[in-house]
């Protein structure tokens, strides 16, 4: 801190200052940026699969439909926490076993059938970069499974009358799904949508599972009991304090998210009465 600064604020706002700038600190807040990172990324992968789920589930083929429904379904019953763990550690050990065919010796997987990866050429460490890509994409398909649901509600709800009656004008099956069951459908789905971002947001707080310093692991080392070997204690257990950073973040998020899809339910009801009911 500079002396012109210290002599202006005082030397124990500068030392406060130096504590919560310092590299760590600034590490910190930099992760905040993996945790909103995470969520619109997850929240894009949701909603593209909770479509194509929810219109697969519309299909004529039952084939078609029971694997829409079984997704649907089965993802939801799953917790979040093993789901988090099992996909990106399958796709990791799948995408070893792929390289492992090419990379190790027949001799090299017989020799070693009770290990993994059966050669070193076949192992494969992710960077911090993938493994977010991997926590975005997990997020996606277990949120996704939910706003399929929502999504399939929602489009059973827009009034059968008014389908009729743009039957009834001539509009194709393609028109009237795109004109006004889609359209209409909207109204319905974004409260149901936007409990979905909520519980995506909350899952966040699940990146460090995956090897990523996000916001809740750095909480919980900066605000553990610090210690040096000549200067003894730096600071007693300050994890309550950094948890409390948390929860106004998460709750500020949780704030804007709502005046956004409140927004959203504006533009969408637009000259429709459903809006306004």
């Amino acid at each position: 801190m500079p002396d012109w600064l210290t002599n202006i604020v005082g030397s124990d706002v500068a030392a406060w200052l130096d504590y919560v700038t310092n590299g760590r600190h600034l590490q910190w807040y930099a992760s905040f940026g993996y945790t909103i990172g995470a969520a619109l990324l997850g929240g894009a992968v949701a909603l593209v699969l909770g479509l194509t789920a929810a219109a697969l589930r519309r299909s004529r083929f039952l084939p078609v439909r029971l694997a829409s429904a079984g997704y649907a379904n089965i993802v939801r019953g799953v917790p979040d926490v093993l789901f988090f763990l099992f996909f990106p550690l399958a796709f990791e050990q799948a995408l070893e076993w792929i390289v492992a065919t090419g990379a190790c010796s027949v001799e090299e997987r017989a020799a070693s059938s009770a290990l993994w990866p059966p050669c070193r050429d076949a192992n494969i460490f992710f960077s911090t970069t993938q493994y977010f890509l991997l926590a975005s994409v997990t997020l996606g398909i277990v949120y996704g499974a939910f706003a399929s649901s929502v999504i399939h509600g929602a489009t059973a709800a827009v009034p059968r009358a008014q389908l009729e009656a743009a039957r009834a004008f001539g509009m194709s099956e393609r028109q009237v799904l795109w004109r006004v069951q889609i359209r209409q459908m909207w109204i319905y789905a974004l409260p149901g949508l936007s409990n979905v971002w909520m519980l995506l947001v909350k899952s966040t707080s699940l990146l460090s599972l995956l090897q990523i310093n996000d916001i809740v692991m750095w909480a919980d080392r900066l605000g553990a009991p610090n210690f040096q070997s000549r200067a003894g204690p730096i600071h007693p257990d300050w994890r309550w304090r950094y948890y409390l950073v948390l929860l106004v973040f998460y709750i500020a998020l949780t704030w804007l998210s709502e005046r956004f899809f409140r927004w959203l339910r504006r533009r969408a009801g637009r000259g429709m009465i459903a809006a306004e009911a």
